[in-house]
């Protein structure tokens, strides 16, 4: 029983982890005001008939805070690479003279950052509602122990500890969406 206890709530804070680096990736995306080569994240290249993970076919480097460059390990993807982040409707313009492709972050404008703002925080709160589904989802499951004749002191503590967790990783929320709104909202 006790195994099972444990085991219940290895996978609920594994399941609460798998929300934070999601929504870790999904802030990564989220521009700021300055240049950033998670950007380009999830921007798919055509590289000999297949779609292909941009990092895949070229290198992505920020050179200062408001060009990101992509340098492709071969000279005949430029073409494909610049289709490619025009497609992905980034906002953003690529320019390539023949040997990489430069995009110019232009500064946010009041407008834009406040509508970022608000998306960090629908990512924010889609985590919070994973963290708590997982919560959720353990203490339906110790109830389910507590019927096979788990005792129900091990049961009240067992839910306890899945609260803590949720405590704990509903915090790395919070800090993760308060850095990523500061970046945003910095001038």
């Amino acid at each position: 029983m006790e195994d099972d206890v444990q085991l219940l709530l290895e996978s609920a804070e594994e399941k609460m982890q798998k929300a934070i680096d999601h929504l870790d990736r999904e802030l990564g995306k989220i521009r700021a005001g300055k240049a950033n080569p998670k950007m380009l994240d999830g921007i798919m290249v055509e590289y000999y008939g297949t779609m292909t993970p941009l990092q895949q076919v070229a290198s992505v480097n920020t050179p200062d805070p408001r060009t990101i460059a992509v340098q492709p390990w071969e000279r005949g993807m430029i073409g494909p690479i610049e289709k490619a982040i025009m497609n992905a409707n980034l906002g953003m313009n690529p320019d390539n003279n023949g040997e990489l492709v430069r995009i110019n972050v232009p500064p946010l404008t009041e407008e834009r950052r406040q509508s970022l703002v608000k998306q960090v925080k629908k990512e924010g709160e889609d985590a919070r509602i994973s963290i708590r589904n997982a919560r959720r989802d353990a203490i339906n499951d110790l109830k389910k122990l507590k019927k096979d004749g788990l005792p129900e002191d091990m049961e009240k503590d067992a839910e306890d500890q899945a609260q803590k967790l949720t405590d704990q990783f509903t915090k790395k929320v919070d800090d993760l969406l308060e850095k990523k709104e500061k970046d945003i909202m910095t001038v």
